[in-house]
């Protein structure tokens, strides 16, 4: 809700984004489950920006966020040319107790890094981590991924259909300081090396399910909230309604993250892929 709003006001008066070297265009990217306070219609657009959906023949039938991922590649991009778009920001919020999370695809982008520490120094008092979350090997899946370059910000703990004022101060904020940093870059501004703690995805865990792939438990009251602290070995991580804790069978201390996001509920339930 708050990229919902921020994006929606700034169609009206996009003042604020602009700067002297460049043009920002604000993007609602799925209006059509804005309109009904959604997540998505027929599947998750989050994940519908693949070669497999945007090189897909048109059909009248397809999901209407294959079709909108399909739209907003012509928009931002083509995907992979050179006439995409120089950088996405891509606004999120989650349920899970992230604080501010900076999501990007790989440390190998030495634009997106440095954007990164810079964000992290306008508010150091503030935790603002990140979050390497494509797998090595992995398409690029993401709205950033039409654009050059791009990063996304995840905004937590926000329940869905909730609109609160300090995470939607806070991204105002990150969008603006965002953009002076790529005003910054386009005048040649040099900018020092630097080392910085980075968390990369090793690989997702799904809620225990049934064979009829209903819950069989819940997120663990010792994990829940503990979004980028440190699980070892033998903690308990999931607690079975039929109060069995299920515990991490891990060798090495991992950090969870997105723990207990609502949208992963039904994780199981993708597009499919055209034929």
């Amino acid at each position: 809700m708050s990229a919902v709003y921020l994006a929606q006001y700034w169609l009206q008066a996009p003042g604020e984004l602009q700067r002297p070297s460049f043009s920002t265009v604000p993007v609602l990217a799925n209006p059509a489950a804005t309109a009904v306070c959604r997540l998505y219609v027929d599947c998750d657009l989050n994940c519908a920006f693949t070669s497999a959906f945007l090189t897909a023949r048109v059909h009248p039938d397809d999901p209407y966020e294959v079709t909108r991922a399909q739209e907003l590649n012509q928009l931002l991009g083509p995907k992979a040319s050179g006439q995409a778009f120089d950088f996405v920001l891509d606004l999120h919020n989650t349920t899970a107790s992230m604080g501010t999370c900076l999501m990007a695809e790989s440390a190998h982008s030495v634009f997106a890094m440095h954007l990164c520490r810079h964000l992290q120094l306008q508010s150091p008092e503030l935790p603002c981590r990140v979050f390497l979350h494509q797998l090595p090997g992995e398409e690029s899946y993401s709205v950033n991924s039409m654009a050059k370059s791009g990063l996304g910000l995840e905004l937590g703990p926000q329940p869905q259909g909730v609109l609160r004022a300090d995470l939607l101060v806070r991204m105002r904020a990150l969008v603006a300081a965002a953009l002076d940093f790529i005003q910054l870059f386009s005048q040649g501004t040099a900018f020092p090396a630097f080392e910085m703690e980075v968390y990369r995805k090793v690989s997702s865990v799904d809620f225990p399910r049934t064979e009829a792939g209903d819950l069989a438990g819940n997120v663990h009251s010792q994990l829940q909230d503990q979004d980028f602290e440190p699980l070892r070995p033998g903690a308990p991580i999931f607690r079975m309604f039929s109060s069995k804790d299920v515990l991490y069978e891990g060798e090495s201390t991992v950090y969870p993250v997105f723990i207990n996001e609502a949208a992963y509920y039904e994780k199981d339930i993708h597009c499919l892929p055209p034929d």
